[in-house]
């Protein structure tokens, strides 16, 4: 345990210049910083994200439901780069006055509808749609239990365990132990949960795999935090099939790629406005992953929305 004590001052005060990981972009307000307006395509479905795990639940759910035939989710994909800021522009702060991807516009009807938040965007497109969640009372409320526990457990894998184990200045024992016992027992949960299921609600792929597998998914795989083997991520087998079982969907392999500026130049795909996009790479994102590290997406990977 470190013996410099911190003590907190009375009043707390904003240092911009602390020179901490993602200062450039954290600030104690809300609202635009830049007057600058959002691209609009073709289609209906304007998404307007990064391919952090947040990000890539969206594109995953758009690109598994035109693998089911709805036309009516085609989609562009704007790269929004929270490094540089463009998160704070005018006109996706009118998207999502909380400035954080990924956020969608549905140009459908009369009057467009703005949807932030990436749980809210997964159960919007599922209702839209009539997919990826179940029909009956029951059923859909066991999938949104498991989608609302990930929007609510994955800030301690990310903003808590993630920030202190990878990004802090200093390595502090007590926070790295106090975060690192949250994640395990979240790794467990969903490891007994998976020993007698095909996907987090039974044998039929929801909303909740789609929420669930971005985060954990890239934990599992050492591609977050670079922690797979101070969690031991391979002792939970379950879980592990899992993961590798929706890894080798199709569609979650196209999700991935979308609005992606870092890892492999081969699973790259900045902008999607058509599926054609992905034929000249369709044979790289089949390949096996090469070693990488995926943290580079900033602090918006550390907050889910």
């Amino acid at each position: 345990m470190t013996s410099n004590a911190y003590e907190p001052p009375s009043v707390w005060r904003w240092n911009p210049a602390n020179n901490q990981a993602f200062a450039n972009i954290n600030r104690p307000t809300s609202g635009a910083q830049q007057d600058k307006g959002l691209p609009v395509g073709r289609h209906p479905l304007q998404l307007y994200s990064l391919a952090t795990p947040n990000g890539m639940k969206v594109t995953i759910m758009l690109e598994e439901l035109l693998a089911r035939g709805h036309c009516g989710a085609e989609y562009d994909a704007w790269l929004i780069n929270i490094g540089n800021g463009s998160q704070f522009d005018s006109g996706f702060v009118a998207v999502n006055p909380n400035s954080k991807i990924p956020a969608m516009v549905d140009h459908c009807g009369d009057v467009p509808i703005r949807v932030f938040e990436s749980g809210s965007i997964l159960l919007y497109l599922a209702d839209k749609f009539s997919e990826f969640i179940p029909a009956d009372h029951a059923g859909r409320t066991g999938c949104l239990n498991w989608l609302f526990w990930q929007m609510a457990a994955t800030p301690i894998l990310g903003g808590g365990f993630g920030h202190f184990y990878a990004y802090a200045p200093v390595k502090i024992e007590y926070a790295i132990d106090r975060y690192t016992m949250e994640v395990k027992r979240q790794l467990d949960l969903l490891d007994k949960n998976l020993a007698d299921r095909r996907y987090m609600c039974g044998d039929e792929y929801t909303i909740a795999d789609i929420a669930i597998y971005p985060w954990y998914g890239a934990v599992m795989r050492g591609h977050a935090y670079d922690a797979a083997e101070f969690l031991e991520a391979h002792t939970y087998t379950n879980l592990a099939r899992y993961i590798e079982e929706v890894r080798q969907r199709p569609a979650v392999q196209r999700g991935e790629m979308v609005n992606r500026p870092f890892g492999s130049k081969s699973k790259q795909l900045l902008e999607r406005h058509d599926a054609s996009d992905f034929e000249l790479r369709t044979q790289d994102i089949l390949d096996p992953d090469p070693p990488e590290e995926e943290q580079t997406a900033g602090e918006n990977a550390q907050r889910p929305n």
